[in-house]
């Protein structure tokens, strides 16, 4: 069968289709080079201070205290450095966002204000901080150089005595016993609370989170009333430094137990799946690799806890009085701790009692600073970090298996394969 196709007549031209309209190509943005793009736009560091960035913070400081001083001076009847200071922070931040927006736009502009709040807020702790630290040293400048100070109890000083006579080593001491004894018992047992609440998730470990943050609002106060009441009055005991330890303790075990359960809470979730795949219980899996990776952090809970505990005042003049004399056994006998040394110093209207009140509260710094070194040096290691003893018995251990290995390689290729042995014996058997 023969298939024709129809054939235009003869004589007649093919006509061109029409053009059909061009399609638009595609424009793709300039590419960058080195730091810079096609149309000439320079790549912005935000890592680096630029110069204009300077002269802005600088510009709008100078400029808003002249115009607050030409306020207060010249223009309004305005005095006081609190006012003057105020003003001459809005003035600045209002000018610092306008020599800003010369170079940047609305979001720069808003970030650089908002940073520049935060960085300010953050000098003014920083300027507290330091106010109070320099002002108690320099308000105790006349009882810190003195030996018998820290050497001494205030048994045998009176308000006329000089500074020559009596310290706080009673103070020292009790702080010392209240301290110890209250993280002996908030360290172990905030610990496992805040590893309870998160490995046995349930009711039962939201209830208890729920009543430790409540308890983290409690008021001083009514822990010390609480250890009166129960160790105290209802349980026939005396007032003693082991009384006030359970006080602190009281205060310090929510903010441990607090601290601790945000920091676990970090530990990455493939950490704990990795050591549950190769057959690892759920306790040795805290062990061995809860715990040590969140080290650091734990640390720092407890001396959080510490912090809020050694400047307690009213639940250790509750739980354990006052005396000005040494008393080196917690279970028995008023004693002292050097918040409450300070307190009771510094209402005295003597001279040199309130330059003790003021030492004892340069003393108390150092000490939380004491600890707060120790603990850092005792957990601040990260995970994975060794000590020189850990890292000594760890290559001991390695010697041993190689030599374990090694032994064991010699005695295989010294003795005879199974195999051998028993194609040998098949041969003695055969006739």
């Amino acid at each position: 069968m023969t298939v024709t196709t129809a054939q235009s007549p003869p004589g007649d031209k093919e006509q061109p289709s029409p053009a059909s309209p061009p399609v638009p190509g595609t424009s793709l943005p300039g590419r960058r080079t080195g730091g810079s793009t096609a149309l000439g736009e320079s790549r912005r560091n935000l890592a680096t201070l630029r110069a204009t960035d300077v002269y802005a913070l600088l510009g709008a400081g100078a400029a808003s205290l002249a115009i607050t001083w030409l306020m207060f001076d010249r223009m309004l009847p305005f005095n006081g450095a609190l006012g003057f200071v105020v003003i001459a922070y809005v003035l600045f931040l209002g000018l610092y966002a306008l020599l800003v927006s010369f170079d940047e736009d609305g979001p720069a502009v808003r970030d650089r204000v908002a940073a520049a709040i935060i960085q300010s807020l953050g000098l003014v702790m920083l300027a507290v901080l330091a106010f109070v630290v320099v002002y108690t040293l320099y308000e105790g400048r006349e009882a810190l150089p003195h030996l018998n100070f820290y050497t001494e109890s205030m048994a045998d000083a009176g308000p006329l005595e000089p500074l020559g006579v009596g310290g706080i080593l009673h103070a020292i001491v009790g702080t010392l016993w209240q301290i110890g004894i209250a993280l002996a018992i908030c360290i172990p047992s905030g610990l496992v609370c805040a590893v309870f609440l998160n490995e046995v998730p349930g009711a039962f470990s939201r209830f208890v989170r729920t009543i430790v943050e409540a308890m983290t609002a409690l008021p001083s106060i009514v822990a010390g009333l609480f250890i009166y009441a129960t160790f105290i009055l209802a349980l026939g005991f005396d007032s003693s430094g082991l009384a006030a330890a359970l006080a602190i303790s009281v205060m310090m075990l929510p903010i441990i137990i607090r601290a601790a359960d945000v920091v676990i809470r970090l530990v990455p979730g493939t950490l704990r799946e990795a050591s549950y795949a190769l057959g690892t219980s759920r306790w040795r899996t805290v062990w061995h690799v809860v715990l040590p990776t969140s080290r650091s952090g734990l640390t720092t809970a407890v001396i959080l806890g510490t912090a809020r505990g050694v400047g307690e005042t009213s639940p250790v003049l509750l739980t354990a009085g006052f005396t000005a004399e040494l008393n080196t056994n917690p279970l028995e006998g008023p004693m002292v701790s050097l918040p409450l040394a300070a307190f009771e110093l510094v209402k005295s209207p003597e001279p040199t009692y309130i330059a003790r009140g003021f030492g004892t509260a340069a003393v108390l710094l150092v000490l939380v600073l004491v600890l707060f070194v120790v603990a850092r040096v005792i957990g601040g290691r990260g995970p994975g970090q060794l000590t020189r003893r850990q890292e000594h018995r760890r290559v001991k251990a390695s010697r041993r298996d190689a030599r374990r290995f090694t032994v064991r390689t010699t005695t295989d290729k010294t003795s005879p394969s199974p195999a051998s042995s028993a194609g040998s014996a098949s041969t003695r058997s055969t006739p």
